[in-house]
């Protein structure tokens, strides 16, 4: 537990401050420029036609046969990222989101070593929604001001609708909020979602196909009146972190990109929480964009086209950037980017599977791809099915197995030599080095080598940290067990277009200054 709370500490130091390490370290052998990329203009025009409530996937194949070339042109939203606690230092702030993070991967690694998931395969009555016709837009925020390492989205909620400020998370399903009656809930920023104050809300009941998407909680409770008891759920993210209520359908508002209007989403699926605790500090819930048939992206799957894409701004940035849905002119831009690439997502392992796979292959230092063994990448190469490699917007840094993580580790000690003091028995962190004086210290190159040939190289403030005023730079890359799997986190993604193309199976990612989007 005192290296959980150690990590957790030095996590959050990277929020703190928005740019600490970007204007200040350089990277060896490169010389190429951050190329930008330009999010689409949207339409004007908004449409007032509603959306249908079934859930049913011959309705969605009915709608793209009539319709195959008019899927929606985009939903836009716009993200921010969570502040640390005041009166921390940024060391303690870095450390306790390592904590964090290392909570949240043992979660993971759990979920994924279960046969199946913990949920069942979509039924059809869960399968994505009929297509709308017009661009939607929202905010999402760094999570600095709240005190977490995760990027919010603003969401309205109910009707009247009402803002929630929720976290964006690729790594989970289930939408939820708090719900009154609180009977045991953590503080957050603004009143919880009250159903009795919203004409639109309505639970699932415990007889609907849907309740089979969610865990009830222990003991279960015997469904006796199908068509009129609630559904009860339990989804849980680590030891200390979980959400227990009744799933629910709502109406979920966002704001278009004509000034003033907004588009209303009937019948979202949703947790309405009325017991959850955990490491969700501020915020009013969680917003899922995983592959499982919950998550908000597959719930409006038809919407936007099966595309989503977001730019993440720097840690600590108070400047919204934004979270586009859609595969129209948003993805013409992105291909016309000098430096984009794609790599095609592994295969999921089942229909309710959450993460995203990518096929990594190696780990490149300075330019040299290092001696790491490729069974180390496989999935289902650790116990129960875990291993591989995942792209997670809610995970801080970034983690890679053993051995993988030791020969990383060792490559950017052999690399620096006697550059700058190595510090010895830093917390949590290594290697550490004093660049006290030092405006742009110089540091070897990172990339991802992929299976299909593909390279994500990643600028020096996205695989470092500057931890002023102490004069420190630490790696922000730590290891996870060989059972376990290695996850890309966002603090690597900051200030890189991510584009998720479920249509094609690929991620693709080209650098960005995201707060200038």
């Amino acid at each position: 537990m005192a290296q959980l709370a150690v990590r957790s500490l030095l996590l959050c130091l990277l929020l703190v401050s928005p740019a600490a390490a970007s204007p200040g370290i350089a990277k060896l052998n490169s010389s190429s420029s951050l190329f930008g990329i330009e999010f689409p203009p949207f339409n004007t025009a908004v449409a007032v036609t509603g959306c249908g409530s079934k859930l049913a996937a011959a309705e969605e194949a009915v709608a793209e046969q009539k319709q195959p070339a008019s899927l929606s042109p985009s939903l836009k939203l716009h993200m921010n990222r969570r502040a640390a606690e005041g009166g921390r230092t940024r060391k303690e702030s870095v450390l306790d989101l390592a904590d964090k993070d290392a909570v949240r991967i043992e979660t993971m690694h759990r979920r994924a070593a279960r046969s199946g998931g913990d949920r069942t395969p979509a039924s059809p009555s869960s399968s994505p929604r009929r297509a709308l016709s017009e661009r939607m837009v929202a905010t999402v925020e760094s999570g600095v001001a709240v005190g977490s390492g995760e990027y919010l989205m603003d969401v309205y909620v109910g009707t009247p609708p009402r803002r929630f400020r929720m976290i964006m998370d690729t790594g989970s399903d289930l939408n939820w909020l708090q719900c009154a009656p609180c009977l045991d809930c953590f503080d957050q920023v603004g009143p919880v979602f009250d159903p009795a104050a919203s004409s639109s809300y309505r639970n699932v009941t415990c007889g609907d196909q849907r309740c089979g998407l969610v865990a009830p909680p222990e003991p279960p409770r015997a469904c006796r009146r199908p068509g009129e008891d609630s559904c009860p759920y339990y989804y849980w993210y680590g030891d200390q972190s979980n959400t227990t209520g009744d799933l629910a359908l709502e109406s979920f508002t966002v704001n278009l990109t004509a000034p003033g209007a907004s588009r209303r989403v009937d019948d979202v699926v949703f947790g309405c929480g009325h017991w959850n605790r955990g490491l969700f500090h501020g915020a009013a819930g969680l917003l899922g964009l995983g592959r499982g048939p919950l998550s908000f992206a597959s719930q409006l799957r038809a919407v936007y086209g099966h595309t989503f894409s977001y730019c993440l701004v720097d840690h600590g940035s108070d400047v919204a950037s934004k979270v586009v849905f859609g595969e129209d002119d948003a993805l013409a831009l992105a291909a016309a980017h000098p430096q984009l690439n794609y790599t095609a997502f592994a295969p999921a392992s089942s229909p309710a599977d959450t993460f995203y796979y990518v096929k990594l292959k190696g780990v490149l230092v300075g330019g040299e791809l290092l001696n790491i063994s490729s069974d180390t990448w496989g999935v289902g190469e650790g116990e129960g099915g875990s291993g591989g490699t995942i792209i997670d917007s809610g995970t801080t840094l970034s983690y890679f197995v053993e051995p993988a993580y030791q020969v990383i580790r060792q490559a950017f000690i052999d690399r620096m030599g006697r550059s700058y003091p190595l510090i010895p028995d830093f917390p949590v962190l290594s290697p550490c080095y004093n660049v006290s004086g030092v405006d742009r210290p110089e540091v070897p190159e990172l990339s991802l080598l992929f299976a299909d040939g593909a390279v994500w190289d990643f600028p020096a403030e996205n695989y470092f940290i500057r931890l002023d005023p102490d004069g420190i730079m630490c790696l922000a890359v730590l290891g996870t067990p060989r059972t376990g799997m290695s996850i890309i986190g966002n603090f690597q993604q900051q200030n890189f277009h991510v584009v998720y193309d479920l249509k094609n199976n690929r991620l693709g990612f080209a650098p960005r200054r995201c707060a200038e989007v």
